[in-house]
């Protein structure tokens, strides 16, 4: 770790000849003790050149969005810091960054960043040219002009040809939405499954959190599938450790003793990928025989818990209560019931069981991990009962949070600091014109649009699923990825993603790096860095808004996404005014003159920045002087604004409070005002969508690639093909799939396999050594790291390794997790990452495995020839 942090510090180039080196020979850059980067002579003259901190943007998702502070010389990075804009407290915090912002230089200045158009050698207009080749093809640089005139072409020949319908994007964007509109992508990725389960069962989006200062009421707090030291950045890891520091037990609940509970943890409880249901109604059948659960609180503020407190028009006997204790199906969900599915130990569930029941205040939190699977609805109507059943809602520490995640984690209730909206013209998609969450509604008939698991087996096969009426056809020519992200990489069933990428007539990718999307692409455009632009806005956590400005005038020949996109416009015959009304620069100063900051004593939001005349003239934007609690002066400089808080100050939030001291009052936005344990609106919908079917109470129901099919016949336990459960995790060295070309982050975080011993030794394998992991989509290789730490029979793997497919036996080298997840579409379109069964042997075969931070970096050579 030591050599890590002097590579970085000894990152210190100028800006001038960063572009002059990488001009003559992207090839032969290298970054001093760093392989694969750069290096110039007037390194150490520049670090000792006088230089300007600027808030540079920590864009990426992954939770935290934290300050990030840029000494900018000649236009290039020297050195990061955080957040020193106040002193450190635990109830008033810094913003600080973690690894993955403070590595950000080495992203915006790196010798792989994208430098000029590019197109695929063998790519032919019209029909695509060789389009097996897609992947592994060379390139060629192009002029700008030249791309555009391409891309233009081949929009306007599919769209005669072939119609809107014929185009695939993810975000159609005002160009496409002129154009006619396109096939766009829909479904749950970060959120899970949990977005319907809350609309139904809870009235809402609401996520049932109390504020973080809150959080130091609780005597117990319970994290289910949660590890915000990894996957939200920032400060919830310190929140959780403030109401630990005064006196709450935490539990955590996941198949792997991750980071977060080795920091926080005062018990563990182990449970298998997928059976999190289970282990809930084995719970749910020890408060019910030992009448722990909270019967007043079920009586008054919640329907279908009991045969006495169904909605209007359920059958009684479709009550949770009886559903558990086996009244009808003769099967009685007791704890030795719920071990057989969920591994873990009945005196450990009776035990887990009795402290949530009898310890109040509680917090009973998940996060969405759990609901990332096959049917994950299952696991978030149990949650929320079993949840509801403490009678902890409501109060001072007590709270059921559903999808508590990312800059969430720890922080509920409103947002304090909010920024205002950037004024810009919205154009609807003419074949989706719906703003729709999680996505279209199944009963309509008038949407076109693929869920996102199914989209590759569209492309492949031309047909896809659209709720009510069932399969349609669809002939899919061009796929858009022009501000779209990492989206082949990203997604489920990847293998079949490149077949789909190879099938179409045109792709088009925009991107800063040869990403796994870009790399299977005919023409590529060189996009800019946030680092790169006028600037923006960014909400790490809803207590603070950062305001991060440019750091560096566009590298090579990056353009910004929107300048594409007007550019394509002229092409095709689209005034620049149409497709954006407002500059970027106005769009930005419109968000920071409609910022508002809650009053001080609560009752309100108020003007956050005082705005003058010189400000809007130096600006260049159009409007209005106004007054704020700070200058745009002083938010600019220190680039944040952070809500001071303290305990017992006027901003605290307790969520539900209202509901549970006058429920007829204030009745929730559900269809009985109360929180519905039994919904058949839930279950009418999830059946609508034309996948699964899902019971309107809380039930265990056997999923595709769950804990059941690791058996080919669970009666007699007989294991099958793919005896282990594999987990895909957000991991510490990426934000999803950004970051994951860092040599600096592979070095510092290697992504192996976890896997306990135990299941190594039954197949020969030790530390150190590299496996293959096979499941019936796919193939990876990987070192393997042997701990304890995972629960026997499950493995885990950070996701969003950029794939690395050896064409010769189809195998990933660099174990991109999506090869291994099947593109399975389930419930209202969720992506389910964390069922998925796999097998683990012994690596031995022909490719040879480097250690990540020395492989080389995915460069492309100024005049063609993928190196």
């Amino acid at each position: 770790m030591a050599s890590f942090l002097k590579k970085i510090d000894g990152f210190k180039i100028s800006r001038r000849n960063f572009i002059k080196a990488g001009t003559a020979a992207a090839a032969s850059l290298t970054l001093a003790g760093c392989g694969n980067t750069l290096t110039t002579a007037t390194g150490s003259q520049a670090a000792n050149e006088e230089g300007t901190w600027v808030t540079a943007a920590c864009w990426h998702n992954c939770g935290g969005r934290c300050l990030n502070k840029a000494l900018v010389v000649d236009g290039v990075v020297v050195r990061q810091k955080t957040d020193d804009t106040h002193p450190d407290s635990p109830d008033y915090p810094q913003q600080r960054g973690c690894a993955r912002g403070r590595s950000q230089r080495q992203q915006v200045f790196g010798a792989d960043r994208l430098k000029y158009p590019m197109k695929r050698k063998n790519w032919n207009p019209g029909d695509g040219g060789k389009r097996e080749l897609r992947g592994v093809d060379e390139w060629e640089r192009i002029s700008w002009d030249e791309a555009l005139d391409y891309i233009a072409a081949e929009l306007k020949r599919v769209k005669e040809a072939y119609g809107n319908k014929a185009i695939l994007a993810k975000d159609s964007g005002p160009l496409l939405n002129s154009y006619g509109g396109a096939m766009t992508y829909w479904g749950c990725t970060s959120d899970g499954a949990w977005p319907l389960p809350q609309q139904y069962m809870n009235g809402g989006r609401a996520k049932g959190s109390n504020d973080r200062l809150d959080l130091k009421n609780a005597k117990l707090i319970v994290l289910w599938g949660s590890n915000p030291a990894w996957s939200s950045a920032g400060n919830p890891t310190y929140n959780f450790k403030q109401a630990k520091d005064a006196g709450a037990k935490i539990i955590i609940v996941d198949p792997f003793y991750n980071d977060t509970a080795q920091i926080l943890a005062d018990e563990w409880i182990p449970v298998r990928p997928g059976t999190d249901t289970a282990l809930l109604l084995g719970m749910a059948h020890y408060m019910i025989t030992n009448n722990l659960h909270d019967l007043e609180f079920l009586d008054k503020y919640c329907v279908g818990f009991d045969a006495d407190h169904m909605p209007e028009g359920a059958d009684p006997k479709e009550n949770f209560k009886d559903y558990v204790l086996g009244t009808y199906d003769g099967e009685p969900k007791t704890p030795e019931w719920a071990a057989k599915h969920c591994g873990t130990d009945p005196a450990l569930i009776r035990s887990f069981a009795h402290e949530i029941a009898v310890t109040k205040p509680m917090t009973f939190s998940s996060s969405s991990a759990a609901a990332r699977t096959y049917l994950g609805e299952q696991f978030c109507q149990a949650f929320l009962t079993v949840g509801w059943m403490t009678g902890n809602v409501g109060k001072p520490g007590a709270s059921v949070c559903s999808n508590n995640r990312h800059n969430t984690q720890s922080y509920g209730g409103p947002v304090l600091v909010k920024a205002g909206s950037n004024k810009s013209n919205s154009i609807a998609n003419p074949l989706y014109k719906e703003a729709t969450f999680p996505g279209p509604d199944p009963f309509k008939t008038d949407w076109h649009g693929i869920v996102w698991d199914e989209a590759w087996d569209a492309v492949v096969t031309g047909q896809y699923t659209a709720g009510v009426r069932g399969k349609q056809p669809c002939d899919i020519k061009l796929l858009w990825n022009i501000g779209s992200g990492n989206a082949l990489n990203q997604s489920t069933n990847l293998m079949q993603g490149i077949e789909a990428f190879r099938k179409v007539e045109f792709v088009v990718t925009s991107a800063h790096f040869l990403t796994t999307t870009a790399k299977y692409s005919d023409i590529v455009l060189p996009a800019t860095t946030e680092w790169e632009k006028f600037g923006g806005l960014l909400n790490g956590n809803p207590e603070m808004l950062i305001y991060y400005s440019q750091i560096t005038e566009p590298l090579y020949e990056t353009k910004d996404d929107i300048w594409m996109l007007l550019e394509l416009g002229k092409r095709l015959g689209f005034e620049p005014e149409k497709l954006s009304s407002i500059s970027e620069k106005q769009k930005v100063f419109n968000q920071i003159a409609g910022t508002t900051v809650i009053k001080q004593d609560g009752s309100g939001y108020e003007t956050l920045v005082t705005i003058t005349d010189q400000d809007i003239a130096e600006l260049g934007v159009t409007g209005k002087p106004q007054k704020g609690r700070i200058s745009y002066q002083e938010f600019k400089e220190k680039g944040v604004y952070q809500v001071p808080r303290a305990p017992g100050d006027k901003l605290g939030y307790i969520d539900y409070q209202g509901f549970i001291e006058d429920p007829v009052k204030n009745p929730l936005k559900t269809k009985s005002g109360k929180f519905q344990i039994h919904s058949q609106e839930l279950a009418d919908q999830i059946k609508a969508y034309g996948w699964d079917t899902l019971a309107p109470i809380a039930k265990y129901q056997y999923v595709t690639e769950g804990y059941e099919e690791t058996f080919s016949d669970f009666a007699q336990q007989v294991k099958s093909e793919y005896p282990l459960q594999l987990t895909t995790i957000h991991y510490a060295r990426r934000s999803h799939s950004s970051l994951g070309n860092l040599p600096w982050l592979r070095e510092a975080f290697q992504n192996r396999l976890f896997m306990h011993p135990s299941d190594a030794a039954a197949r020969g394998i030790k530390k150190n050594d590299i496996v293959k992991v096979s499941s019936r989509h796919g193939t990876v290789i990987r070192p393997v790291y042997l701990t304890e730490r995972m629960m026997p029979g499950t493995l885990t793997l950070g996701q969003g390794a950029w794939a690395e497919i050896d064409e010769a036996t189809g195998i990933c080298k660099a174990g991109a997790t999506n090869v291994l997840n099947g593109g399975i579409p389930t419930g209202q379109g969720v992506q389910a990452y964390n069922t998925c069964n796999v097998q683990v042997e012994k690596y031995e075969g022909p490719i040879k495995l480097l250690p990540d931070h020395e492989w080389p970096l995915r460069t492309v050579a100024a005049q063609g020839g993928n190196k």
